[in-house]
């Protein structure tokens, strides 16, 4: 399979945010653990129970990486045998319900992304400069609900013409990942069927959703080590960094 994107086989690249645009996964992923490792010793304590962390290998892959944040809280609690109101989106960050506590680890990671910033991966950065410059449209397509303020944190929100976030998923009443909405939206917002269409994720569900899309080409970012999985998932590639998707200067002038 050809590695390079090229403007005769491909019109677009539809790209996931955190950990394949930028370095945020990890944030997620601690603000997730964080969340509910307090949520898991209260329980615990109340009920006089063991207390089981949130394990980040396991819990954090399989059941909220990826997923709209709501989804990722109720999936998690489910594998606990944890049931809890749905609520609504407008529940406090403190309310014991699915949306609250999905509204707690927003609020965590906008308390980090205020006190940090945002960084955005250099590799994914040319990667996009290298495609645009070849008139293929680019689009960011993420679960999160701060797409907007992340892409500015990280100075990259100039580089895509679309931007497909939860916002976008509500509006129009779409399922997120694993299911393929969120990718077809964007493609058919810019234009461009899913048969000319590629795919960049790092998490299992979104790499999930794109195969589950018929898209020309699901490209996987290992930074986790995880290539095996990825492709089990339906990645046609696997690589650790967009820089490899880059031509080398001998290799683009042909």
């Amino acid at each position: 399979m050809a590695r390079f994107i090229t403007r005769d086989r491909y019109g677009a690249v539809l790209l996931d945010m955190d950990g394949v645009v930028t370095d945020t996964a990890s944030i997620h992923a601690e603000c997730w653990k964080r969340l509910f490792d307090e949520y898991l010793e209260k329980r615990t304590a109340q009920n006089a129970a063991a207390f089981q962390p949130f394990d980040l290998n396991t819990d954090y892959k399989l059941h909220v990486d990826g997923k709209p944040r709501y989804e990722g809280v109720a999936d998690f609690l489910k594998s606990r045998g944890i049931v809890l109101p749905e609520g609504t989106p407008e529940d406090p960050a403190t309310e014991a319900t699915v949306c609250g506590l999905g509204n707690r680890e927003n609020q965590l990671f906008n308390e980090r992304i205020a006190s940090a910033g945002a960084k955005a991966y250099p590799g994914t950065v040319a990667f996009l400069g290298y495609v645009r410059r070849m008139g293929i449209k680019s689009a960011v397509v993420t679960s999160s609900r701060n797409a907007d303020a992340v892409l500015h944190a990280a100075k990259v929100a100039d580089l895509f013409d679309v931007c497909v976030d939860e916002n976008v998923l509500v509006e129009h009443g779409l399922s997120g990942k694993p299911a393929p909405d969120s990718f077809l939206q964007a493609a058919e917002m810019l234009g461009v069927p899913p048969d000319r269409a590629v795919v960049i994720e790092d998490a299992l569900s979104g790499v999930r959703a794109g195969a589950r899309g018929g898209f020309a080409l699901v490209i996987g970012v290992a930074r986790k080590d995880n290539a095996e999985e990825l492709k089990a998932q339906g990645a046609h590639l696997v690589v650790k960094d967009l820089a490899e998707l880059l031509p080398k200067p001998s290799e683009a002038m042909r």
